[in-house]
């Protein structure tokens, strides 16, 4: 039913058209302007705390209606964080009409992005968080209703998906996972759930996290978690954002080291991520975050250093479309492997993440990945991409480099940093 609504829109779209009609009026929503770096459990809206978080190089904070000012004063945007902001308000008049004064209050303030809605809701909280969203459409339109969805790993009950729901989502299911076949309920009943989310909550950004990093080892389901938020982000013309590990707060994950960040960072652009939140930012030493107790810990270096090379490569990568992402092998779950005719090439041994990057439909740009975190690696490339020479983007400038005329047998070599990515694109001059 969901395929055949958007093409029977589509044909009643193009048969208007035809017939002279004028074209609809853009749709109402948030327009991203900026590769979001953001975080959870906020700092305090205090000066202090909003100037770090400024200074670290994140983008977006978190704030009640109070803390508007304090961020704009820091050159940050900001979520706005308020109890008004839940759909059983819309049911209560007094409420609601809170809730309108507030929003009339902040829409206009310079330093909102985002409504704060919830996290990880179930299937069944769906109808009335999109009551919810378009109400805060029709009356602001300009600013995001942020809400973040649950990881693969979700439970059938947390996801709010029956096995029934699940087996019916076989139908049309694309079998362009490696090692996933349409028995795999995990991959089922989470296409059903992001499938339902997109239809009836309608949201301008898809936001997940995802856990990784354990005390046994690494997760299984994190490359297909990335695979299936992309396919789902692109399928409904929506950017995405990953929530990244940075602590040890439960007690079978580990704490990541500065090269699993990296990891975690390079690895969402490479997929087409058009932002990352840090789970978590400002909590007790007990839960090993970026800041603990109120003091910055090793890893708040760490991550002010990754956002920097995010800021400067994020306007670049906003302009860019993902074309494709391919592996090579041993092929992680959920991944494919880089096809025949893929524009670049990874001829040379080593485990990478190849991300196409280009504009309708053409691929002008990659990102090459060490799939590796703990060793450094050289990858041996084999570019078709048209143009005469390679430029790399430069993460502390922004600024392309002069570039290198591409050999005779279009052949390059990449060396690459454990976890570490580079963005390149070709020119003809």
């Amino acid at each position: 039913m969901y395929g055949q609504t958007i093409i029977a829109s589509a044909l009643l779209a193009t048969l208007s058209i035809a017939a002279g009609a004028a074209e609809p009026p853009a749709a109402k929503g948030w327009k991203q302007k900026q590769f979001i770096i953001t975080f959870w459990c906020p700092p305090p809206a205090t000066d202090e705390a909003l100037a770090n978080v400024a200074a670290e190089n994140y983008n977006l904070t978190w704030v009640p209606v109070e803390g508007l000012d304090v961020a704009a004063r820091h050159g940050l945007r900001a979520m706005l964080t308020s109890n008004l902001l839940s759909p059983d308000v819309l049911d209560d008049p007094a409420k609601r009409a809170q809730l309108d004064t507030l929003i009339e209050r902040v829409k206009r303030h310079p330093a909102l992005e985002a409504y704060y809605i919830t996290d990880e809701p179930g299937a069944g909280a769906f109808p009335g968080l999109g009551r919810l969203v378009a109400y805060l459409r029709e009356r602001d339109p300009d600013h995001l209703a942020y809400i973040n969805l649950f990881p693969t790993y979700a439970t059938e009950a947390q996801l709010g998906v029956s096995a029934d729901a699940a087996e019916r989502a076989k139908v049309g299911y694309p079998q362009n996972f490696a090692g996933v076949g349409t028995s795999d309920k995990t991959v089922l009943a989470y296409r059903e759930h992001l499938k339902a989310f997109i239809e009836i909550v309608k949201p301008d950004l898809i936001s997940y996290d995802h856990y990784h990093f354990l005390l046994t080892g690494d997760g299984s389901q994190y490359f297909l978690n990335l695979a299936l938020i992309r396919q789902a982000a692109q399928e409904a013309n929506k950017p995405f954002l990953n929530i990244v590990q940075a602590c040890n707060g439960e007690k079978v994950w580990r704490l990541p080291n500065a090269a699993e960040m990296r990891w975690l960072a390079y690895t969402t652009m490479a997929y087409g991520g058009r932002g990352i939140s840090y789970f978590v930012y400002w909590m007790p030493k007990v839960y090993g975050g970026i800041y603990q107790d109120g003091k910055p810990s090793p890893l708040a270096k760490v991550v002010a250093e990754l956002n920097g090379e995010m800021a400067k490569l994020g306007p670049w990568l906003l302009q860019l479309d993902s074309t494709g992402v391919y592996h090579t092998a041993p092929l992680p779950y959920g991944t494919q492997a880089v096809p025949a005719d893929s524009p670049v090439q990874i001829v040379g041994k080593g485990e990478f993440v190849l991300g196409l990057f280009g504009a309708s439909g053409r691929t002008t740009s990659f990102m090459i990945v060490n799939r590796s975190y703990k060793e450094p690696a050289e990858a041996e490339l084999k570019i078709a991409i048209p143009g005469r020479k390679l430029q790399e983007l430069d993460r502390k400038t922004g600024k392309w480099s002069e570039g290198e005329t591409l050999p005779a047998d279009r052949q390059v070599k990449v060396r690459l940093d454990p976890g570490d990515g580079r963005l390149f694109r070709t020119v003809e001059r």
